[in-house]
């Protein structure tokens, strides 16, 4: 079975927008999230982003905006041969009620079943308490960050865990 870093995306991975990254062009990736993330492959971790992305049903954006968005993002960790194993975003408003919306799990366990990640071995790292509710009700182990740049404290927390 695979362990896992769950990553949230905007506050983690870039910087969040109160009217929320709906191109690529209003993306702003955080410098560090390329070393993060291959220190966290160097410790055999898949990692895999679970996002909520509720502009595509508020008709802010689309779906396939959302995906040139992660795939702007491949391509900034490629350029320091590194990459994310795979991106789950949930399209769905609040109000929609969906099973895969943090803090539901969803999405966690979705990807759980594609990749065969032991849960109990994986982490969810996220800005928000929806994100560290997600993990938890899927049994991850949990990192709340409070500024961007602890991300990188978190590696050595995980891999001396």
């Amino acid at each position: 079975m695979n362990k896992t870093i769950f990553l949230d995306r905007d506050g983690v991975i870039n910087k969040e927008r109160k009217d929320y990254v709906k191109t690529s062009n209003e993306l702003e990736i955080y410098e560090n999230i390329s070393w993060c993330i291959q220190q966290f492959k160097k410790y055999d971790y898949l990692v895999i982003v679970i996002t909520n992305q509720s502009a595509i049903n508020r008709g802010l954006t689309s779906i396939q905006n959302i995906n040139k968005i992660h795939d702007t993002i491949q391509q900034y960790l490629l350029k320091f041969n590194t990459k994310i194993d795979a991106f789950y975003f949930c399209p769905h408003r609040p109000d929609e009620n969906c099973l895969c919306r943090k803090p539901n799990s969803g999405l966690i366990i979705q990807a759980s079943n594609d990749f065969n990640i032991d849960l109990k071995s994986s982490w969810m790292i996220g800005d928000n308490d929806s994100d560290i509710l997600a993990g938890k009700n899927a049994g991850c182990h949990t990192i709340k960050l409070i500024h961007q740049n602890e991300l990188v404290s978190c590696v050595n927390q995980i891999i001396n865990f």
